[in-house]
């Protein structure tokens, strides 16, 4: 699949920390280090609203199952419940000692997961009153970077060299481990196999039930950075950011570099998101955004 720049976004919100679709693509939000979320229409360029109530950076967001609400995560050790057409936050969720480093719905979005540098993931009952979390898993012993949720599972990365996979419905709990701090865990498109990212600049994929490495991805550099990967929404290919400003894609079976595209020369792409249907990937570096995709597929999308 081939990848042509289709839009660029200054968001003029100091660096872009995140940046991620909503549930259907539709739009995106980025987070800032100027303490703010911005949402936007990526096809269009249009900044949408801009939300403001964090102490500190936002690290991380993402979009509720019907778009109605975002969650967020800061240095401040704050998760914020917005509503999306007022603007406003409607809970603060406080219990982390730590930054909250990633933040996820669950697929009905009544419970909001969050992981941090204290090396724990809380999970929280949007729909009560309580501001307590329901359940806290402490298995990790150093920083939560990543995760990924369904309704029965939480798949997630630390720097303490593990990928864990909770199965909350069996109430298990199986650890990967991978030799090297873990930055990045993303689950196939298909759901049979885990993608990790590590600071040695490897990215490695496993069967979910085995735990068997099928495959390796390299070539790219991370160094010190937190860099995300993914698969595109056909799980043909894995996608990872680099420090060398080029978004890296490889052949999921092969494991060859089919393309680099190149965000902004010398500068670290640390955040992407994939779309969940389409052939289009955005990716952060520095203050800006970039949608990668197919013109064709770019006609459709403004067509809809």
């Amino acid at each position: 699949m081939k990848y042509d720049v289709l839009k660029t976004i200054d968001c003029k919100q100091g660096a872009v920390r995140a940046v991620r679709f909503n549930v259907d693509g539709a739009y995106c939000i980025t987070c800032g280090g100027d303490k703010k979320i911005k949402l936007w229409n990526p096809h269009t360029s249009l900044l949408l609203k801009t939300y403001g109530g964090h102490g500190s950076d936002v690290l991380d967001a993402c979009g509720s199952c019907d778009s109605s609400f975002i969650l967020s995560g800061g240095s401040d050790k704050t998760v914020i419940v917005w509503d999306v057409s007022t603007g406003q936050p409607i809970r603060r969720l406080r219990g982390h000692a730590s930054r909250v480093t990633c933040v996820r719905y669950n697929e009905e979005s009544t419970v909001a997961i969050s992981g941090s540098h204290d090396n724990t993931v809380m999970c929280w009952d949007i729909k009560s009153r309580s501001n307590e979390p329901i359940q806290v898993l402490r298995e990790a012993k150093d920083s939560i970077t990543y995760m990924q949720v369904t309704n029965e599972e939480i798949l997630t990365s630390s720097l303490d060299c593990n990928v864990r996979f909770y199965d909350i419905r069996k109430g298990q709990i199986t650890e990967d481990f991978v030799g090297e701090p873990v930055t990045c865990v993303n689950f196939t498109r298909d759901g049979q196999c885990i993608l990790a990212s590590a600071t040695d600049s490897v990215i490695r994929l496993f069967d979910k039930t085995s735990g068997e490495l099928l495959n390796e991805y390299s070539g790219h550099k991370t160094d010190d950075f937190y860099i995300e990967s993914g698969v595109n929404n056909t799980d043909s290919q894995v996608l990872s950011g680099s420090v060398d400003g080029c978004v890296w894609c490889w052949d999921l079976v092969q494991a060859n570099v089919v393309a680099k595209l190149q965000h902004d020369p010398g500068r670290p792409i640390h955040s992407l998101s994939v779309h969940p249907t389409a052939p289009f990937l955005l990716s952060a570096s520095g203050g800006s955004i970039k949608l990668w995709g197919t013109p064709s597929a770019e006609n459709e999308e403004e067509n809809a």
